[in-house]
């Protein structure tokens, strides 16, 4: 059964007696066109292991299987599971699990994750595949178009969930996608973006970089310089002479920093006598 309409999802939906969870944030994706846009942005190849996270019936899990080389769908909805196995029975490289993704173990060596995801979910699940020790190759999020446009944000616009995210990896908005594109209809509309992880070349070590920037923004909109020297129990002098060796203002704000200047203010902490090494 093919599952890119309205009629066909509710169609399912009624046969298990089954309704959309507005707790678990399930719009189902019908829009055809949309669903095309997805598979042609993924660039997936037939010998590629996608991993896709809260496929709901199945809309975008049936396109994935007949290019990709294996699917694994992890679902958290016992009823989605019961209605996935119905909706996927002709497809042999399927593997249906149910379960929480936050609490799933990845095993794969080399996958590309794809998921359509509700806000909640969004900063975790994001955080959980970056800090893996062994990361996907690409990310592709359905997400509210305000989140996205977060998540990519350049300077003079930065925000923490941003630089939690570029810290790791490069993201970038693909396009933008109605409300209208799922059913039940949302209140917002979405954008699916491509996050591509890249390696921590020098080697900082994520806790101390994000205990930095967590303190940099930790009031919004105040000068950085009080910001971090409130929050690290630092002296306001040393706060100052740290921000101007690394070409920093200590008036700035924290959206006004680079991921490259986060990362040289945790660098020089390391190298630096001067400055409390219990950051």
């Amino acid at each position: 059964m093919e599952l890119n309409s309205a009629n066909s999802v509710k169609g399912i939906l009624e046969k298990f007696d089954a309704k959309p969870k507005k707790n678990l944030g399930q719009n189902f994706l019908i829009d055809k066109n949309i669903l095309q846009k997805i598979i042609n942005s993924s660039d997936i190849k037939p010998d590629d292991i996608i991993l896709e996270v809260g496929p709901g019936v199945g809309t975008l899990t049936q396109e994935l299987t007949k290019i990709a080389k294996r699917v694994i769908a992890v679902e958290k909805d016992n009823t989605m599971c019961k209605i996935l196995k119905e909706s996927l029975k002709n497809y042999k490289n399927i593997e249906t699990i149910n379960a929480d993704i936050l609490k799933f173990q990845i095993k794969e060596k080399k996958y590309k994750v794809i998921a359509n995801i509700p806000y909640y979910l969004t900063s975790p699940l994001i955080r959980k595949f970056l800090e893996n020790a062994n990361p996907p190759q690409e990310i592709i999020l359905m997400v509210q178009k305000e989140v996205a446009q977060r998540i990519c944000a350049k300077i003079p616009d930065m925000n923490l969930l941003a630089v939690s995210v570029q810290f790791y990896a490069k993201p970038k908005i693909l396009f933008n996608v109605s409300k209208n594109s799922f059913w039940p209809v949302p209140k917002i509309d979405s954008a699916v973006i491509k996050i591509t992880p890249h390696k921590n070349s020098d080697n900082i070590s994520p806790d101390l970089f994000f205990k930095i920037v967590k303190a940099g923004f930790s009031h919004p909109r105040k000068q950085i310089a009080g910001n971090l020297s409130k929050s690290l129990k630092m002296n306001k002098k040393e706060i100052t002479e740290w921000l101007i060796k690394n070409n920093l203002s200590p008036t700035q704000r924290a959206e006004t920093l680079t991921i490259q200047d986060w990362r040289n203010l945790a660098r020089d902490i390391l190298s630096n006598a001067t400055i409390d090494k219990n950051v």
